[in-house]
């Protein structure tokens, strides 16, 4: 739970002052279910919480009027943004030009203001107008009923796709398999296997100066904030893993470089955004893999019983060889 955690103070202390205190005075069930923590120049102060957004006011309450609410200053932002940057934009850049930065925690600010463009790249942001700071929760345990459909004894490891909607938990989902893959499963019989992440926008492993923030398991290696068909290939000549992870797939390079890891008898996990098998197969590049057989295993998420509802787990032939929807309560940890 948030309030509880020992990463809390990293979020707080990178809230300027102002917001601080109001977040400080939040109902310990409104910090158990924040999400996001929006700050917008000379708009209300808002929050997404229990899949609500609501607005704040200064003594920490939830207010229905815009009227009611903190007003967020253009000096609450200017400190935010010294606080997450340690007073070192620069030392950032390339994150920022992400659009957002990675904090102790392993919680990510989102940042939206002026881009400034290099070619048809951006450089930078600049006049910086608004702030996410998006909670980071890591569900142990979360993946641990449905591992059975994905490791086999004593070493194998089944090519899988998670198909889901955006906010479903398939981040969260792939983060918890790689801590199982690597960690081992002693009921399953597993071991445990080399796992290499490439973690393109820092979520899975959340890594803060290249340490992981999340435990994504001790036989992981974490590329951080490298382009996952760059990646991939860096990863299968220096680190000779059983496994790549990576998340959210979808351009003709990552699938080229997908196929160079199966080609080097690698397993891949990796994600797509969708809400289900037929929804995938219409996409670009992902329709080849699906006709090929690619993948031993499809699990496809929803939203139906909270974030992270299975629906279905299905073979390399579509059969569902389980069928939901189920949702795993786990240790939450923030």
């Amino acid at each position: 739970m948030i309030n509880k955690s020992k990463n809390y103070d990293d979020l707080l202390y990178s809230l300027p002052l102002n917001i601080r205190n109001i977040i400080i005075k939040l109902d310990e069930y409104l910090k158990e279910g924040l999400e996001e923590i929006r700050l917008r120049i000379d708009k209300p102060l808002m929050v997404y919480v229990n899949n609500q957004e609501r607005f704040l006011s200064t003594d920490g309450n939830i207010v229905n009027s815009p009227n009611l609410a903190y007003i967020v200053t253009n000096e609450d932002c200017e400190k935010a943004l010294q606080l997450i940057s340690k007073s070192s934009i620069y030392a950032f850049e390339n994150e920022l030009r992400n659009g957002y930065i990675t904090i102790k925690g392993g919680y990510r600010v989102g940042i939206c203001g002026k881009c400034v463009l290099d070619g048809e790249s951006v450089k930078t942001i600049v006049n910086i107008s608004g702030f996410n700071y998006r909670i980071m929760r890591q569900c142990i345990g979360s993946s641990d009923e449905i591992m059975r459909y994905i490791v086999k004894y004593p070493d194998v490891v089944n090519n899988t796709l998670i198909i889901s909607p955006p906010q479903c938990g398939k981040t969260t989902l792939i983060r918890d398999i790689a801590r199982n893959i690597s960690n081992g499963m002693p009921k399953l019989n597993f071991h445990g296997e080399k796992v290499s992440i490439v973690d393109e926008r820092s979520e899975i492993a959340a890594c803060f100066k290249g340490i992981p923030q999340n435990d994504v398991g001790y036989r992981t290696d974490v590329l951080d904030l490298c382009p996952k068909h760059i990646g991939i290939l860096m990863m299968i000549r220096s680190m000779s893993p059983k496994v790549i992870i990576t998340d959210e797939i979808g351009k003709v390079e990552d699938i080229s470089s997908i196929h160079e890891a199966l080609n080097a008898g690698v397993s891949i996990i990796t994600t797509v955004h969708g809400n289900d098998i037929e929804d995938v197969a219409r996409k670009k590049y992902i329709d080849e893999m699906l006709n090929n057989r690619e993948f031993d295993r499809y699990v496809i998420l929803s939203r139906k019983l909270g974030a992270g509802t299975i629906e279905a787990i299905l073979d390399r032939d579509f059969n569902a060889i389980f069928k939901g929807p189920y949702r795993k309560e786990c240790k939450t940890i923030c």
